[in-house]
């Protein structure tokens, strides 16, 4: 992550940038995925192209659908298709590895499916976003 004030690293874990004392996220010169300096007001980064603030993925049509997303996790929950739509695929990779490799203990695939049911109910309360931090439509 970088100083979105001076474009300096900065801890992903930090409050405050340890060069010009920015809190996290303020400012609007430099990408907080890339350093790259940006023109004020910009919605998309020109050097690696994320997003620069939620209504720009939401302008462009970016954001992904709650509703897509919470009966994927009703319905392939399991399987974590939920998280690969939201961009988590970390987390989707856990869950299809421990429904895959530990069904035959029957108690893990339903360990998993009560996870994607809670990431559901989060899902529809609006609580949890995409892995880039856009809200769901």
């Amino acid at each position: 992550m970088y100083c979105k004030n001076c474009g300096k690293p900065m801890d992903d874990v930090a409050a405050v940038c340890v060069n010009c004392g920015a809190p996290k996220m303020a400012g609007n010169s430099f990408c907080p995925n890339c350093g790259a300096q940006t023109a004020p007001g910009a919605a998309f980064c020109l050097s690696c192209g994320v997003a620069l603030n939620p209504q720009a993925a939401a302008a462009t049509g970016a954001q992904k659908e709650k509703l897509v997303a919470g009966l994927l996790a009703i319905f392939l929950g399991t399987l974590g298709i939920h998280n690969f739509y939201l961009g988590y695929n970390q987390r989707g990779v856990i869950q299809l590895l421990i429904s895959i490799l530990l069904s035959w203990t029957f108690i893990a695939p339903t360990v998993v499916w009560v996870w994607a049911i809670i990431e559901a109910v989060k899902i529809f309360q609006g609580t949890l976003p995409d892995a880039n931090g856009n809200p769901l439509k």
